[in-house]
Formats: structure tokens, sequence, C-alpha cells
């Protein structure tokens, strides 16, 4: 049985408060995401949902507890390795795009690949099929500053994707666009699902996109609880 692209057991996640004491904002998160499937988060405001993804991401690591993406665990690699495996086998989205803005479209897709040595050829032709993907042939040479808000956050889907990572992670990735384009982004993600396979974790304020997902969780005192779309749908209604 091969493992699956991303899962977590047992995280938890303390920091220290001003005061000196503990606060404890995981305590205990189990989640397995299985290939193609797509997982939404949600929970109020400051209750750790971007600190989950960023432990499951390898941008941090957890107190204790495990973190594996496609088997290999996180926390026993070292940071060169680390690095390098986020770059392989994750891809992130997060609500600002993080774009270089001295680099245009396809420079800024192509970048992870060549970061991973691939050859400029190589990489800018895969950065071009994925802006062609995400619907932006005629803006791959434009600046971000010459993008849309939408445009650019398309743009920073296809640079997560351009290294076929195991799984995508998205943090309020349309948290910071108008409703037409938020929707507009949510088809965008759902049909690369479709088309490519990737499995998604999607961490989100907007109960539409996590209705959409496959199965849904809620963040509550720094516990993953299942959630049924059905409910969440009424809360959309």
């Amino acid at each position: 049985m091969s493992s699956p692209p991303l899962e977590a057991r047992s995280l938890t996640k303390h920091f220290l408060a001003g005061d000196g004491s503990e606060l404890k904002t995981l305590r205990g998160v189990d989640l397995r995401v299985e290939s193609g499937e797509v997982v939404a988060i949600i929970g109020a405001s400051g209750v750790g949902k971007s600190t989950l993804l960023h432990l499951l991401g390898g941008l941090d690591l957890p107190t204790d507890g495990q973190v594996l993406v496609g088997g290999e665990t996180i926390a026993e690699m070292e940071e060169e390795p680390r690095a390098a495996m986020r770059n392989r086998s994750i891809g992130f989205v997060f609500q600002f795009h993080h774009l270089l803005r001295d680099f245009s479209a396809v420079e800024n897709v192509a970048l992870p690949m060549r970061i991973a040595g691939a050859q400029k050829s190589e990489a800018s032709a895969r950065a071009k099929s994925l802006l062609d993907s995400v619907g932006l042939t005629d803006r791959r040479d434009h600046l971000p500053n010459q993008l849309s808000g939408g445009e650019q956050q398309r743009v920073a889907v296809a640079r997560a994707l351009v290294n076929d990572p195991l799984v995508l992670l998205a943090d309020e990735p349309s948290g910071n666009l108008d409703g037409p384009t938020s929707k507009e982004l949510h088809r965008l993600l759902f049909r690369l699902r479709e088309e490519q396979g990737t499995s998604m974790v999607l961490v989100t304020h907007n109960l539409e996109l996590a209705r959409q997902s496959d199965r849904i969780f809620e963040l509550k005192q720094g516990i993953l609880h299942p959630e049924g779309t059905e409910e969440v749908g009424d809360r959309v209604g």
C-alpha cells in the first residue's frame, strides 16, 4: 500500500506567551490526505489554521508529532533537504501572491523548477503550459503590477503546480479577491484537480469554497473536528 501524499500524526504546537506561559495552539492533530483529495479546514480567526498549514508544509516544525509527505518524515530532515523537499513535493498558494515584481509571469512560474535544477528551456516550456491552463496565454510576459489581482493569483497557482507537487496547500487563496473573482479562482482550483489529480488542503473562511471539498474539518481548541458538507452548506445558505 503506497503512502498518502500528506499525513499528520498527533501534531502539537506550543508557543511561549509574553508572560512566559505556554500557549497550546495545536493539541494532537491527525489528518490523512489521499491522492487527488481536496480537504478544507475552517475555523475562527486565531485558532491556528495557518500554523497548522505551515507545519503541514514544513515551513515550521511541530512541538511534537509527525508530518509525512509521500511517506517522508519532515522533522527528520536537515534544513537543506527539507527545503528541497518543499520545493519538489509541496505547492503553496497564500492570500497574497508573493510574486517577484521584477520577474514576468512566466519567469515567476518557472522559478521553482529552476531552483530544482531544471534547464531554462524546460522550465519555461512547463511554465507556459501551466499559464495556458489557467487562462493567461496572453499575459505570460507581463510583470505582476501589470496584472489584476485575480490574474496574479492564477500565476501563483501555476507556480505552485510547476513541479507537479504531491500536495497543494492554500491559505485563504481567495481572501484578497472580490466575490466574482473568488468564484473564478475556486472553479480554477477544482478544474486543475480534475485535470492533474493534485491533492489539496485549503484553509479558508469561505464556506462556499469549503463546501466544494471532499472533506471538511473545523479547527477548534487545537483539534480538527470533521464537519459535514450539509452542515457547512446550511451556514452558507
